[in-house]
């Protein structure tokens, strides 16, 4: 809903953030995945306790997920359910909590599974559905797909201020934005639960790559779709009908008024469910991965005396818990005033996710880096992020810059204090730095006995 906002209003900059797939998708597959395959890693923070030798670490580590995931559920409950509220007139709080209690029911009983086979047939869904949507609105343009091609090459794909590269890297280019979103995704595959817990059901390597490229390619195909119905939006209400009511109605809304309005009736519930059907598979994925980092990450630092059943109990609450607290969060985003969910997710990944991933890339490319470096890397790189999001001008610092600059305070800052402070390891254990993964390839003994 937000892609085609985002061209619908603008032009497509913001699309080349989807290409970022590039760059996260090759990094991932020869530095991060032959390590956690080797390790065998119950959750993403459980590699940071092995690296760094710290418990503690490997919960704050989960903490600042559920944080992050706590984040990015409000902003999924809110977006289609203010959409639906517009159409339906229906109280948009009411939405909300319809659909957060839907979500919270079927992870609470399902568990992995239900997560899994519910992405798989709501991801065909939205494949479908998006794809459907296109062909209708090519049909209803004048002069069809030619039309958005014509108004793409008039200043909708990139603006004249838009430049391709800016010399102040800090500023907003399709450079920084392939560069930036590519490190936002590979900090979501590197440290965040709800994506790492799928590389989890296999330890073979040729399947986490196959898995990475499908995921990229369908990504960006997805992406492209939505970018250009955004444009045929444009043109269709913009330009052949300014007096139509969609003309002046909310970006991010734009496209689900398209599909209740233009479309013939099945079509219009086919499409409605694909665009609920993605939010809820994002829902149940990210309760699911909450209540296995809290189990796996947290609870054990708390309180190690615990039988399965009783374990299995806290998470389900806590899942509970974590999904009422996000209702009442997308509640409180309804009242503010969000242009684009697009960039705004963007902007808090950087701020969550950039710091979290920082920790990780330190682990994985230096070798002495230590507990005490990891520490120092966290605490620099929040307060320089705080200072930036906080302390300075909205437009000094654009918001795809946020997890290149905490990936380098964090790398710089953690490598410099594992040097000045030593802690009882001298170097990184085997097998959880990049150095190992020539020997991890070569023997491939590992996982036969696996």
């Amino acid at each position: 809903m937000s892609l085609a906002g985002n061209s619908f209003k603008g032009s497509w900059i913001l699309w080349f953030a989807q290409l970022g797939m590039i760059i996260a998708i090759p990094i991932a597959i020869r530095f991060f995945l032959p390590i956690y395959a080797r390790m065998d890693i119950d959750t993403a923070y459980d590699y940071l306790e092995r690296r760094f030798n710290s418990k503690s670490l490997r919960a704050i580590g989960a903490a600042l997920f559920i944080i992050y995931q706590i984040g990015r559920m409000s902003i999924i409950m809110y977006l289609p359910s203010a959409a639906l509220a517009i159409l339906t007139g229906i109280n948009v709080n009411v939405l909300i909590v319809l659909m957060g209690v839907v979500a919270i029911i079927y992870s609470y009983t399902g568990g992995i599974k239900s997560v899994l086979w519910t992405d798989f047939i709501q991801g065909t869904v939205l494949l479908i559905g998006v794809s459907v949507s296109l062909i209708f609105l090519v049909h209803d343009l004048d002069g069809g797909i030619g039309t958005i091609f014509h108004y793409m090459g008039t200043g909708k794909f990139l603006a004249a201020n838009e430049p391709l590269f800016n010399p102040n890297l800090l500023k907003t280019s399709v450079f920084l934005l392939i560069v930036g979103g590519g490190l936002n995704t590979l900090s979501s595959y590197i440290s965040s639960q709800d994506i790492v817990q799928r590389f989890t059901t296999t330890q073979d390597i040729k399947k986490l790559n196959k898995m990475m490229f499908t995921n990229g390619a369908l990504s960006i195909f997805i992406a492209t779709v939505f970018y250009l119905i955004g444009t045929g939006l444009y043109a269709l209400y913009q330009i052949q009908n300014p007096t139509d009511p969609g003309a002046s109605i909310a970006q991010d809304q734009v496209f689900t008024y398209f599909i209740a309005y233009r479309l013939p009736v099945g079509i219009t519930g086919l499409l409605l469910a694909a665009i609920y059907a993605a939010s809820q598979s994002t829902l149940s994925t990210g309760l699911n991965s909450v209540a296995t980092s809290w189990t796996l990450d947290i609870q054990d630092l708390i309180s190690k005396d615990l039988d399965d059943a009783k374990r299995t109990s806290i998470a389900r609450f806590l899942s509970l818990a974590v999904g009422i607290f996000s209702i009442v969060a997308s509640i409180i985003l309804a009242k503010s005033d969000i242009k684009s969910a697009y960039e705004w997710f963007n902007g808090f990944v950087g701020l969550v996710l950039g710091v979290l991933g920082g920790i990780f890339f330190l682990g994985i490319f230096t070798k002495k880096a230590n507990k005490y470096g990891a520490y120092g890397a966290l605490i620099t790189s929040s307060i320089v992020m705080v200072y930036i999001k906080y302390g300075l001008p909205a437009e000094a610092v654009s918001i795809w810059a946020y997890t290149i600059i905490s990936l380098c305070v964090s790398l710089v800052s953690g490598y410099l204090i594992s040097h000045l402070f030593k802690d009882e390891r001298s170097e990184a254990p085997k097998f959880t730095t990049v150095y190992d993964i020539k020997e991890i390839k070569s023997n491939s003994d590992w996982l036969v006995r696996k």
